[in-house]
């Protein structure tokens, strides 16, 4: 059961027994194991303790009972352990999981003083579709003529090389053991070869409060990011997020979060809208390194002005997305969106109420080349199928982003 992640059914064969064959350690460890798969992590302390009595140089069970201190929040016991249990010469593999589970420990024993992370980022790439335009140079827009109009070369797609710089701080400060306070901002400036008018900047900025209750954790942030094309400011969009989190056990993790946004558009005041985001997700440890993820939402994005309801939408989305660590350096990853989108009103230019389908897929790879500096090749694919040609378009973006942490 526990080779087939069943930690829950192992655990409740093996928990009723646990008055008439403790002492054994081959039961004892198999019931701390099923106790930390289930988070029952005092109980898995107490089990493998019998063991490591008997069998002091149990190398298996030391490590293990290093994981059950790290969840009860004895960061420093838990890291004291598996470094002696990596001291003792164990395999390549196992000592990659050992590492990530140290760095663990130090994280969370972080959490317990004010922390201040940074990083500087630049990416070089290739875009076929800087501007999202549609790949075609012509379209029929029904509310004007039937015969296509002739897109000009800044409304169709354009290809391009860029580049772009960025960086951003995030800070942590505990208030009391299960509250602390974030705060952090971001920003990026992309630069085009060849079509410069679509040169790109953004900034984010963002601060709130979590809060740990058992094996829920809660958090609110308030929100704010700015977009500006060819140096001058487009959009900016104001908001909140909150996100609850449960930890259903060692291997399993549900969360729930809702989001609003005031867009304000800066010279196209008319497309000032608020945007509605609530949905679910769904996370599963597959083997240690290896985990994988899932979530679906619902949004609504509201035109302030009555008058163009056409560009309002409700729609239905989800998204799914794994990580699989190769070794302590190198880790794999990819994604899979899709987005559905129904308007709101007919399009007085295209005489029917648009429908739009959008696809997504992510891969890629991240490579610690050297201390706090990693590498990061990634494919982006993007297709937006729709019933108004002129929202119609794919998009292949290539890129390598090189960024030091400190």
């Amino acid at each position: 059961m526990l080779n087939a992640n069943k930690g829950s059914a192992a655990y409740a064969l093996l928990e009723p027994q646990e008055s008439a064959r403790a002492g054994d350690t081959g039961y004892d460890f198999l019931l701390g194991l099923a106790a930390l798969e289930v988070g029952q992590n005092t109980r898995a302390v107490f089990a493998l303790e019998r063991v490591l009595a008997i069998d002091p140089t149990n190398v298996r069970a030391r490590a293990e009972i290093a994981r059950a201190y790290l969840a009860l929040g004895e960061v420093e016991t838990a890291q004291q352990e598996f470094e002696t249990v990596q001291k003792q010469g164990v395999p390549a593999d196992v000592s990659l999981t050992l590492d990530r589970y140290i760095a663990a420990a130090k994280r969370i024993g972080n959490q317990n003083k004010p922390t201040v992370n940074a990083y500087v980022e630049s990416v070089f790439g290739y875009d076929t579709n800087v501007n999202v335009g549609p790949n075609r140079s012509s379209v029929v827009i029904p509310g004007f003529s039937s015969t296509p109009a002739i897109l000009s070369s800044d409304s169709r797609a354009n290809k391009d090389i860029y580049g772009q710089l960025g960086g951003g701080l995030n800070a942590r400060v505990p208030v009391s053991k299960d509250v602390a306070l974030l705060a952090g901002f971001s920003g990026a400036q992309r630069w085009n070869q060849d079509v410069s008018q679509f040169d790109m900047g953004n900034f984010d900025a963002n601060a709130g409060v979590v809060v740990t209750a058992e094996k829920n954790v809660f958090t609110l942030m308030g929100q704010f990011g700015s977009v500006s094309i060819d140096n001058a400011r487009y959009r900016t969009a104001a908001g909140a997020t909150g996100q609850w989190q449960y930890n259903l056990d060692a291997r399993n993790q549900i969360s729930g979060f809702v989001q609003y946004s005031n867009l304000h558009y800066v010279v196209q005041t008319i497309r000032d809208a608020n945007r509605w985001v609530g949905g679910a997700a769904y996370a599963h440890m597959l083997k240690d390194g290896v985990v994988g993820f899932g979530s679906v939402y619902l949004v609504k994005e509201k035109p302030q002005e009555a008058s163009v309801d056409f560009i309002g939408f409700d729609g239905v989305g989800f998204r799914l997305g794994a990580k699989a660590d190769l070794s302590s350096k190198a880790t794999l990853f990819g994604g899979l969106s899709y987005e559905h989108r129904s308007y709101s009103a007919v399009d007085p230019s295209f005489l029917v109420e648009r429908k739009d389908d959008q696809y997504g897929l992510l891969l890629g790879a991240t490579y610690g080349f050297a201390k706090d500096w990693t590498v990061t090749p990634q494919v982006t694919l993007t297709r937006n199928q729709s019933n108004t040609e002129l929202n119609e378009y794919h998009r292949e973006v290539v890129s390598l982003a090189i960024r030091r942490e400190f």
